[in-house]
């Protein structure tokens, strides 16, 4: 695997790992208004979310938010090794399937990945970043569909 340019992903990375809550949350916004069938999938207690904003503001709902700006991190610092974490991300991908996520929706998480960090850099996204971010997040996704395997 070919990997993606470090240092794009590493400087971008700081600017929004700065607040990560606050960017991790608009990823999210984003990823509901693309696929809206995702928010049931959140369920904390049995309760379901009555809307969006019920789900974005709810303390179990950013933790999970945390959780995984936290992934994110690790993809970060591993950009160079992603095969260390290649059996970590197999077993969140089949975390995510048991729950009912479908392997078609990290295309949508891809582009709300974009879309939030487009939003929070600014001119600073370049097509050069935005392609650099685009190759890391297919190698995460490749190495969690692995979670997929055998069904």
């Amino acid at each position: 695997m070919q990997h993606p340019e470090p240092e794009l992903i590493r400087q971008s990375w700081r600017v929004v790992n700065r607040s990560p809550l606050e960017h991790g949350t608009v990823l999210f916004a984003r990823l509901f208004d693309l696929e809206p069938d995702l928010l049931p999938l959140f369920q904390y207690n049995c309760r379901q979310f009555s809307s969006v904003e019920d789900c974005l503001s709810s303390p179990e709902f950013l933790d999970h938010i945390r959780k995984v700006m936290l992934v994110i991190d690790a993809a970060v610092t591993n950009v160079e090794d992603l095969s260390s974490l290649e059996e970590y991300l197999a077993g969140l991908g089949r975390k995510h399937r048991v729950v009912g996520v479908k392997l078609s929706s990290f295309s949508t998480v891809g582009e709300s990945l974009l879309y939030m960090l487009e939003k929070c850099l600014g001119p600073a996204f370049t097509p050069a970043t935005r392609a650099a971010w685009s190759q890391l997040y297919g190698a995460v996704v490749q190495a969690m569909s692995r979670g997929w395997d055998g069904e």
